[in-house]
């Protein structure tokens, strides 16, 4: 599996092709904004079925990003249901799934703006989490240092060889560490949309994921 080594804020850590951040040092994976159940909730709300794979192809995602880190800690920045009757209609399997993941390891829930955390399941639930010198939360807080964030979906868009490409991407500066969405059934937000261009700063750079992923200056 292929990953990318950066430093950020003095630490040692390693973005994953599949949007997951890998602190070796703490034995730590940190996804962001899974939004399972997904596909349930857009049938429920709107009666348009799309396939209902979401939440299985996510969590065999992090299975693997998990067996590949050997990571003891695990860290959901948020958005990890797509609402609250998403969580609560979880098929049993899927249930057994989260729970075989969480066996042995320390689970973090992050509060997100989708829901507050599934607290019917296992784990410990928090608004924000603190590992020094990182802190670890659902959205970007301005002029806070060492954070570690998702809720915006970034991705990058590029134009190479002639053609147009869109990769989800982390985003970091000095400061800020933004993770891309991890989900299967996840939009993104544009680099160059003003919300992020708020938030970051004139060093700014993205982590393209992907098979091979690549640092590059943030495009603006």
């Amino acid at each position: 599996m292929n990953d990318l080594a950066f430093s950020f804020f003095g630490q040692r850590l390693r973005a994953l092709g599949s949007g997951a951040l890998w602190w070796p040092e703490h034995d730590l994976l940190c996804v962001s904004d899974l939004h399972l159940g997904k596909s349930e909730r857009i049938a429920r709300r709107s009666g348009r079925a799309l396939p209902p794979y979401d939440t299985r192809e996510t969590l065999d995602r992090l299975a693997a990003d998990l067996a590949h880190s050997a990571a003891t800690t695990v860290i959901c920045l948020g958005d990890s249901f797509d609402d609250i009757a998403a969580s609560q209609s979880l098929t049993a399997e899927e249930r057994l799934q989260i729970a075989t993941l969480q066996a042995g390891r320390k689970w973090i829930w992050i509060e997100g703006n989708h829901d507050p955390g599934p607290v019917e399941m296992g784990g410990t639930h928090l608004a924000e989490m603190t590992q020094q010198p990182l802190v670890f939360c659902h959205i970007a807080q301005p002029g806070r240092q060492g954070e570690v964030s998702g809720h915006y979906h970034p991705k990058v868009q590029l134009r190479i060889r002639g053609r147009s490409i869109t990769r989800p991407s982390f985003l970091l500066d000095g400061q800020k560490l933004i993770l891309p969405a991890y989900g299967t059934y996840t939009g993104g937000l544009r680099s160059t949309d003003a919300a992020l261009a708020d938030l970051m700063g004139v060093d700014a750079k993205a982590i393209l994921t992907g098979s091979q992923p690549q640092i590059i200056p943030l495009p603006r």
